[in-house]
């Protein structure tokens, strides 16, 4: 299943590094997220090594289907709105 980089998980003066609200395509409601709930992500680099950095669901995110991912090292900055694989 793929999915969508939204933004880094913050609060109003922290952000978590390795924290990312991902948006998983077909997914609108709580519901069918929770489903989402300890299956793994993984991110590939734009760039030429290909890098993957692989992370884990671990919530829900509001009411709209999206989910917290913890990844292992933190995403770049230019990870947001690119593309993650979620795992069956």
């Amino acid at each position: 299943m793929k999915g969508k980089v939204i933004q880094f998980r913050r609060g109003r003066k922290t952000i978590h590094e390795r924290h990312f609200i991902i948006e998983a395509l077909g997914v609108t409601s709580k519901e069918s997220a929770t489903k989402l709930i300890g299956k793994e992500v993984s991110w590939v680099s734009p760039g030429k090594n290909k890098k993957i950095i692989k992370g884990k669901v671990s919530g829900t995110h509001g009411n709209k289907g999206l989910v917290r991912v913890i990844f292992e090292k933190g995403l770049p900055g230019q990870a947001i709105t690119t593309n993650v694989e979620v795992k069956d």
